[in-house]
């Protein structure tokens, strides 16, 4: 029997370089689709959603805010949704970064800038720590290292952290709620480990 195709959107709203995305998807054999404009989600005919992105909260939220209808429709129809890096942090509320801009508000908190004495942004390879195995992202991975690049990160009033890293304090690298998933880290770039992450939430 013939395996069938998992289509993802990627939500393109201008922010960050999605074409590594775009291939490490296919490479774990999605059927990717580029969605640049709302109308493109007409009936929300994907069977998942990736939202992607690097840069600051407020131009984040300012040029994604002509999908927001969209992917809260998405939420409530229980489509899968993986947010990666700034599009993890923009499912949360509000940014300290910008005080007075309104996040997606997915997951009750706020995103805050790094609590340490090591240098900033943290770029390169960092230790990741699986709190909840039970999480679908995780299925059949052990703790391993994985790519971080950024100065913020999410402090959920939710029990959703289902990974975390250690950059001199405790980080939130990964995050769960009901349908609706997200990574700091840059999974089209952690090698093996991103490449299952991103196998495990085509198969959810």
């Amino acid at each position: 029997m013939e395996k069938k195709t998992v289509k993802v959107s990627v939500v393109y709203y201008g922010m960050g370089n999605i074409r590594s995305v775009y291939n490490a998807l296919k490479y774990v054999g999605a059927e990717v689709t580029v969605v640049d404009e709302p109308s493109k989600l007409k009936n929300l005919t994907m069977e998942k959603m990736v939202i992607s992105g690097v840069g600051a909260f407020e131009d984040g939220m300012k040029n994604l805010n002509i999908f927001k209808e969209k992917i809260l429709e998405a939420v409530d129809l229980n489509i899968p949704i993986l947010g990666i890096c700034l599009g993890l942090q923009m499912f949360f509320e509000e940014s300290e970064e910008s005080p007075k801009v309104k996040g997606l508000g997915l997951i009750k908190g706020k995103v805050t800038k790094i609590k340490t004495n090591l240098k900033l942004p943290q770029i390169g390879w960092n230790k990741l720590k699986i709190k909840r195995g039970d999480c679908p992202l995780f299925k059949g991975l052990e703790d391993g290292y994985v790519y971080f690049v950024h100065s913020y990160h999410t402090e959920p009033l939710e029990d959703v952290v289902v990974a975390t890293t250690d950059y001199g304090c405790e980080v939130t690298a990964a995050v769960w709620k009901n349908n609706v998933y997200g990574v700091q880290f840059l999974p089209e770039k952690s090698g093996r480990i991103g490449l299952k992450i991103l196998k495990n939430f085509l198969e959810l």
